[in-house]
This record gives C-alpha cells, sequence and structure tokens, in this order.
C-alpha cells in the first residue's frame, strides 16, 4: 500500500542541494500498516519507518458537572458540557438517563466531527431543595460507555432576623412603656442565608391573628370592651412602627443592619374618655418577605383567602409589643397659684411638688421661662412614683397685676424620619400653671429745699425750689420734663402751643424743637446738626452750637446712616421672608380640593373616611401616591388587591406603550416596594397529566396594583407553548388581566421548562411550566363480565350486561371493539362497536350473549383505542340448568 516516487540521481549531490522523494498511501482494507524505507547514502544504510494507519475518532467528554449550591426558586437552569473529538474521523454517542431529577439532556445522541466539540446542556429544575446526584450513562464511539455525574445542592432562600448585639435568632422585639409622643428604637440584623442575591421588602402586618393596637391588657374584659365601643380603631398603623431601610438587597450570606422605631399615639375616640391612666398595648408582627415570590396569592384568592393568610415559604415573621403611657404629673399647690402682693424690688415664693404619678417610666420636666417669675431648679428628672420639690417665686420688675401662663415642658426622645439611628431630644407634651401676683406701688417724699440764690443747673423755672429725685414732671405748656443725673434738655414741638409767639416766628417749621429756658447751661453742648430749637414763648431761633472736637463728620454720619439702612433692610428682608412662609402655609393648608376651609362647629367632629368608601372609578384619583418612608401593610395590601382584582380586562389592552402617560409610566424603574405589589403568577404552573396531540389552556393572571402603567413582555423560546398569546401588555393601574398559557406536545414525558417575562423591560421575572405527556387512554368499569340470566325470562332469552368506558384525559378518544375470534360462532356482540369518548366522560357499552346449539359460555373483546392503549374484555354467560 506504500508507493514511493523519486528520481535517484546518476552522479553525487553536491553541498548544499537537495533531493526530494514522495512516499504514497493508498490503503486497500481497514488495518494499520508498517513498512520502512532503505534510503543508501555512499556507504551508509538509513532506515526510514512508514506507518499507514487509517482515519479513527478519539472522543472525549467530562466526567463531572457541577451545579454547586443553587437556591429553590421554581426555575429550571442549564448548565453545558463538551463532547471533544481528537480523532481524524468523526465519531458518534448517545447519553442514556433514566431517572426523574434532571429535567433535559439536549442533545442525548449526536455525531461529533473530526477536531471539533460539541455542546451538550444539561437542565435542572430547582422546584424543592434536595441535593443532585445524578449519573448519566455516555456511549462513545472508539471508548464504550462512560459515567458523567450531575451534582447539585438545592436550597431553600432562608432570610432570618438577628440580634444586632447577640447574633442570635430573634422571634419578638419588645420596647417596653414609651410615652405617647416619643420614640423608641431598637436594632436588628438581616441575615441572608442563601447564595444567591435577595431582594427583600417589610409588610407589617395589621390585620393578623393576635394583633392589639391600643388594648390595655391588664384591665378586665368588660372594661375593654367598653374601651373598643368608645375608641375608634380605624388608625394608620405604619405610623406607630417605623422601619429604617424597609426594602433593599442582600448579597449571599450578608447581614444588614435594621432599625425598628415604636412611636405610640393616643387613640382619639368619637367620646372623649377623661381617663389619666389609660395605658394602650400594642402588639403587631412584622413580616420581612422576598421580592417577587407571591405566587400563591392567585391560589388564595381562589380560594377565599386573604394575600396575607397563604403560607409563604420565603418570609420570616417578627413580633413587636410595646406600650403606650400618658403623662401623669400632679401639682400641689395647682394648677393655680397665687403670690402675696409685694412691692417693687421685694419678692415672694411658693413651695410646689411635682409628683410622677407613674409606675413604669421616669419623667424629665423643664420650664420655660416667664416675665417676673423665677422657677429653681429650671430642669429637673422626677423617679417613677416619685415627687420634687420645686421653688417659684415671684419678682416684679414693675408695678401691676401679672397673670402668667407658666408653661413646662416635658422633654423625651423623638424621630427623625431621615434619620431613625439618632434620635433627638423634643418637647413632647406642655402642661400648664396659672401663676397671678400683684406687685404695689411705694409711695415717694418728695423734700424741697431752698435756693440760696445761685441757679442751679437743675431747678425750676423760679430757681427757688429743687427736687430731690428723679421723677416725670408735667409742664403747664403741655410738654414733659425729664429730669435725669445729667442736665436736662426740655423739647417740645412749636405746633403744640401757640403762647407768646412773636408774629415774625407764626410760620415757623413745625419740625422744629422748643427749648425751654433753663436748658442754658445745655445749649452750648454738641448737638444733632439737622435739629432746630426755638424759645418756648416767642419761638425765637435759638443758637445751637456744634462743638468740632465731639460731633461725627459728614463721612461718620453717611457711614452711621449707612449702617442702619443695611440693619433696617436686614430686619425688613427677615420680616418679608416670614411673611411669605407664612402665606405659602396657609395657602397650601386651604388649596384643597376637598377642603374648603371651613371650620367644623363646636362638638362637630369629621367622620372617619376609609377608602372602601370610595367608588372604584374613582379610587384611583383618591389614592395618595406611595411614601419610600411608609410601611407596607397587609390591610392596605389587601384593600387595594381586592379592588384590582375586581377590575378584570383582557380584550382591550395596548401591546405597547402608546400615549405619552403610559410611555413615561412604563419607563420608570420600580422600587422592591412596587415589584412587591404587582403579583404575577402562579409561580408554578401545572397542567398534570396532558394527552399527547392536545391542546391544553392554563390562565397566568397579572395585578397591578400600582398607580402606574406597567409594561408585561412574555418572552417564551420553547416549543410546546409557542402558541400562547398575547406574549406583551400594557396593564393599566389597579387591574387585574391575564395570560392564556397554551401547552401542546407530541413527545410522551415529564415536561419542566421555565420561562421569563420583563416588566418595564428592565425587571426580570420567570414562570415553571410542569405537565406529564402521557398517551391517549381508556379505561374500563371492570376487566370482566358475567352475563347473568333475567330471572322470569323464557328459555332461549338473550343475556345482557353493560361495561363503562371512561376517558380520564384531557383528549377525545376514538375506540373500536375487536373480538377475538376462535374456530368456533362467536355467541357475543357488544354495541356500540366504535364510537368516541369526549374529554372526562364516559360511554356505556352493552355485551349480549344469544344462546343456542353449540355456542361457547365465554368471549373476550379487546378494545382498540386510535393512538392509544389496547384493553381485553373477558365475558362470560352464567348458564342455569331447571329441571
Amino acid at each position: 500500500q506504500f508507493k514511493l516516487i523519486v528520481e535517484n540521481p546518476e552522479k553525487p549531490i553536491a553541498s548544499g542541494l537537495q533531493l526530494k522523494a514522495f512516499v504514497e498511501y493508498y490503503p486497500d482494507r481497514i488495518e494499520d500498516l508498517q513498512d520502512k524505507l532503505i534510503l543508501l547514502v555512499d556507504d551508509d544504510v538509513v532506515d526510514i519507518p512508514l506507518l499507514g494507519f487509517i482515519p479513527y475518532c478519539s472522543l472525549e467528554i467530562e466526567s463531572e458537572i457541577d451545579f454547586g449550591q443553587v437556591i429553590a426558586s421554581n426555575k429550571v437552569i442549564s448548565k453545558e458540557i463538551t463532547i471533544a473529538n481528537h480523532g481524524s474521523s468523526s465519531g458518534v454517542f448517545e447519553i442514556s438517563y433514566d431517572g426523574v431529577v434532571l429535567a433535559s439532556i439536549t442533545p442525548d445522541s449526536g455525531m461529533v466531527k473530526p477536531k471539533s466539540k460539541r455542546t451538550i446542556q444539561v437542565d435542572i429544575c430547582t422546584d424543592v431543595p434536595r441535593v443532585i446526584k445524578e449519573v448519566m450513562k455516555v456511549e462513545l464511539e472508539g471508548r464504550g460507555c462512560t459515567e458523567v455525574w450531575v451534582k447539585a445542592v438545592v436550597v431553600e432562600q432562608v432570610l432570618k432576623v438577628l440580634g444586632a448585639s447577640c447574633g442570635k435568632v430573634v422571634e419578638c422585639i419588645n420596647f417596653g412603656p414609651v410615652y405617647f409622643g416619643t420614640s423608641k428604637t431598637e436594632q436588628i440584623s438581616l441575615y441572608n442565608k442563601s447564595p444567591e442575591n435577595m431582594d427583600w421588602v417589610a409588610v407589617l402586618e395589621d390585620n393578623a391573628i393576635g394583633g392589639e393596637m391600643g388594648t390595655d391588657l391588664q384591665r378586665s374584659t368588660d372594661a375593654v370592651l367598653q374601651d373598643l365601643s368608645l375608641k375608634n380603631r380605624d388608625v394608620d398603623v405604619s405610623t406607630l412602627i417605623l422601619c429604617t431601610p424597609n426594602q433593599g438587597t442582600l448579597l449571599p450570606y450578608e447581614k444588614s443592619l435594621v432599625t425598628l422605631c415604636f412611636s405610640p399615639e393616643k387613640f382619639k375616640g368619637d367620646f372623649e374618655v377623661n381617663d389619666s391612666s389609660l395605658k394602650q398595648d400594642y402588639v403587631l408582627f412584622l413580616r420581612f418577605e422576598t421580592v417577587g415570590n407571591r405566587g400563591g396569592y392567585v391560589q388564595a384568592l381562589n380560594d377565599g383567602a386573604t394575600a396575607t393568610t397563604k403560607n409563604h415559604p420565603h418570609h420570616v415573621d417578627l413580633a413587636l409589643t410595646g406600650s403606650g403611657l400618658p403623662v401623669m404629673v400632679t401639682f400641689n399647690p395647682g394648677p393655680e397659684i397665687n403670690f402675696m402682693d409685694c412691692y417693687l424690688g421685694e419678692q415672694t415664693e411658693v413651695l410646689c411638688t411635682l409628683r410622677n404619678e407613674s409606675d413604669s417610666l421616669p419623667l424629665t420636666f423643664s420650664f420655660r421661662k416667664a416675665a417676673h417669675f423665677n422657677v429653681s431648679p429650671e430642669k429637673g428628672k422626677i423617679k417613677k412614683n416619685s415627687a420634687k420639690d420645686v421653688m417659684i417665686s415671684f419678682s416684679p420688675r414693675q408695678i401691676g397685676t401679672f397673670k402668667v401662663k407658666q408653661i413646662i415642658d416635658i422633654i423625651g426622645t423623638g424621630v427623625d424620619k431621615n434619620n431613625l439611628h439618632d434620635l433627638k431630644t423634643i418637647s413632647f407634651h406642655q402642661l400648664y400653671l396659672s401663676l397671678i401676683g400683684v406687685c404695689k406701688a411705694k409711695r415717694k417724699k418728695i423734700l424741697f429745699t431752698i435756693n440760696p440764690g445761685l441757679t442751679p443747673v437743675i431747678s425750676n423755672a423760679t430757681g427757688q425750689f429743687v427736687v430731690d429725685g428723679t421723677e416725670e414732671c408735667p409742664d403747664a405748656a403741655r410738654g414733659t420734663i425729664q429730669c435725669t443725673d445729667a442736665a436736662p434738655v426740655a423739647i417740645l414741638k412749636s405746633a403744640q402751643t401757640r403762647i407768646h409767639t412773636h408774629r415774625i416766628n407764626r410760620n415757623c417749621k413745625d419740625d422744629a424743637l422748643i427749648a425751654f429756658p433753663n436748658d442754658r447751661a445745655t445749649s452750648l453742648r454738641p448737638g444733632e446738626w439737622d435739629k432746630k430749637y426755638r424759645t418756648i414763648f416767642t419761638k425765637t431761633e435759638r443758637y445751637n452750637f456744634i462743638d468740632p472736637e465731639f460731633a461725627y463728620t459728614d463721612c461718620e454720619r453717611l457711614s452711621v446712616e449707612a449702617h442702619k439702612k443695611y440693619y433696617d433692610d436686614f430686619i425688613s428682608g427677615l420680616r418679608q421672608r416670614r411673611l411669605e412662609k407664612d402665606a405659602a402655609r396657609q395657602f397650601d393648608m386651604y388649596n384643597d380640593p376637598v377642603s374648603i376651609g371651613i371650620k367644623p362647629g363646636e362638638g362637630l367632629k369629621s367622620p372617619n373616611i376609609s377608602i372602601t368608601d370610595f367608588p372604584e372609578e374613582k379610587l384611583q384619583l383618591k389614592m395618595p401616591p406611595s411614601d419610600d418612608d411608609c410601611l407596607l401593610t397587609s390591610r392596605k395590601l389587601a384593600t387595594i388587591t381586592s379592588t384590582s382584582a375586581n377590575k378584570e380586562t383582557w380584550s382591550w389592552l395596548s401591546p405597547v406603550p402608546s400615549s405619552t402617560q403610559e410611555k413615561e409610566d412604563c419607563s420608570l424603574t420600580l422600587t422592591h416596594k412596587q415589584l412587591h405589589q404587582i403579583f404575577i403568577g402562579p409561580s408554578t404552573i401545572d397542567f398534570g397529566d396532558v394527552c399527547v396531540y392536545s391542546t391544553t389552556t392554563k390562565e397566568l393572571h397579572i395585578i397591578n396594583n400600582l398607580l402606574v402603567h406597567i409594561w408585561i413582555q412574555i418572552e417564551i423560546e420553547i416549543e410546546e407553548l409557542q402558541e400562547t398569546s398575547p406574549l406583551s401588555q400594557v396593564v393599566p393601574p389597579l387591574t387585574k388581566t391575564h395570560v392564556p398559557i397554551v401547552f401542546e406536545t407530541i413527545t410522551p414525558g415529564s415536561f419542566k421548562r421555565s420561562f421569563a417575562y420583563k416588566i418595564n423591560n428592565q425587571h426580570l421575572g420567570h414562570v415553571l411550566v410542569v405537565a406529564n405527556a402521557v398517551p391517549i387512554e381508556l379505561q374500563l368499569s371492570a376487566r370482566e363480565l358475567i352475563l347473568n340470566p333475567i330471572p322470569g325470562c323464557l328459555a332461549g332469552t338473550e343475556f345482557r350486561a353493560t361495561v363503562r368506558v371512561y376517558n380520564p384525559r384531557n383528549h377525545p378518544a376514538g375506540f373500536i371493539w375487536k373480538p377475538v375470534t376462535t374456530d368456533r360462532k362467536p355467541a357475543f356482540s357488544i354495541q356500540p362497536t366504535r364510537g368516541t369518548v369526549e374529554a372526562y366522560s364516559d360511554l356505556e357499552c352493552e355485551v349480549v350473549w344469544r344462546p343456542g346449539f353449540n355456542s361457547p359460555e365465554n368471549g373476550e373483546f379487546i378494545l382498540c383505542v386510535h393512538k392509544g392503549n389496547e384493553i381485553k374484555l373477558k365475558c362470560f354467560a352464567k348458564v342455569t340448568i331447571q329441571l
């Protein structure tokens, strides 16, 4: 099979030259050959081996497929394995698997070309937690059978609530007693005990069994029932419990710190109950859920249950307990305190006792500043069920009767909604004392002394008597003399008097000031440059000397005016801004399409309006937008969901956003809380036993509980679900719709596939489709039939009996009865001999035996189902011989 093609040289080959020889190989049988080529070089002999191999394949496959740890999410996941062919000819492989764990192997047989690879896709379904360790047998050409192990650990997606300090699992947080109007915080850790990311959201269960909101659990049953009849329990519980953050994403095995804040508020009922010792206990449940795992919701609606009462494997409940207490403080004496009358410069004191009547909490108080009254101590802390003495003194600074409303602030910790980690000190409650005091005037004796003849600086008009003291002396000319330690300047506007006015000065300017005769000592001191002084009687302009050593220069005067104008403008701007804010606040208060600003009359209260009181067509306009800081509550979710479920539509939905509003809504990136209010399910659609060549439909429900449009796009590449339509819908706000999922197959066996969908073209989800494709089948009510004679009938009468044919499948089944023939003439017959049994129905067939000479008493029929099974029916005629 080897052939040498060469021309040997006749002369020796010079250095640097070469000679080519060709060896051809032409195999004529399937076997490897071996030979040699002899090369003679001068006196040397060189043997060159020749090897000829036929083409063969060399297939190689990996021995293991490891999916690692995955969560049970009702999703079909895939992993690929390669079969490599290192040979020179194509190789054939075939994969066999006899288990039920693996969803599919694609392809399970085929051919691998030389020097290439073939990819095999292996799918597993993560429907239940388990450990997968399955073996596939792979038959490789030229290597025989080899085994490939498929391994995976499917675990439950677990969310745990741990204590922030201890790190252990906690089931209840007890806030203890808290004053109404104050807040108390506790911290927990959310732990994602799973190998994949987890999106979570917090939901407050305000309609859970065992919850209590504002009930004193220590009171008697009759008192509690009376309290329930008097008080209104329709309150937004989301204001009592704050959670920050209330949504988020946890990485695998990550812990995240969550702050819980308890802020009790006293319920206000339709009737006022004057019970200062009323205690309100709260028992609430906070549920942390994984986003999107609400597939059981649709089934819950069909069962008549609420979405919050359905068991959910992907959530954890945390109980929250706490008590709200009112401030209970008594004053002795009080609340009105009368002080003894005193004179200016004196003070009177009253000892007041403040008692904290609470048995659970201490109290911190602070007295506000009040004119003419002093408190010692102004601030303090009173232990529970204790008292503290406070001295209140009346120190008047002017004469008169004083009635002061003394405000006492009760200090506590309040919450900042923007930052729950840092509580701030606030005044959450005020108490009031009425303080009454009288300051009397003390009479002052004025002594006059004789002037020896020299007129002092301070004197009256005649200079005879000098008043010893500082008083306000009324003047006869309707003016006022300010008598101080410094030299007085008596001034009076000239327009107020016309006494002895000279005729020349009758038309003097009104802005001139009048000087008294006794101000001569001060007429030479520096005065204001723009003021003019005239005499009191004749209105003659007085000389006013301005001393340049003490007076302001022009630049200094301009600077003073500029400074004064700056501060005037600053204060005016502050006032203007305050007025604008006040006007804006008033505008926002009364700019309400519902409230027109009418204040209710005395004793009247506005009715409590629930969301269920609004018509469905107006609900979309009345509902407020979602608050990111506010917790979702189960009652709100149930109310909104019931409204959306009742507003079902399907035929008129648009496949793509068309209007401006739809395009704007469908481009939004939804938060975890918003995604949690969109229900697409069930998450597993189980068709059960489905006949091949049949078409079965189940509904995928879509409920939009948001106030915006959402765009749902379904991506189906599965051949068995290709008839599903529509695959794209724009769902309006507060609307329920559905998509018919159509399943049909021609291949018997178990079917598990998942398809994906997108919300607003960015948020992914998936639905698992499960079915068991079976052939068409009919069943008989009995495999053996005994035909008895009818009592009282004559001999030779036909024997009759019936057998029922059942169709347990979803597809009509055609059948035909074929008798089993023998050498003897058949005596049995059956009607109808052929027909069709509709899906999930039955059909009765009658068997008749005609007695006769040499008639066989046994017979058989075969029920042949079109494209289905075959069943044998044996018939026996019970003949009784009467003598």
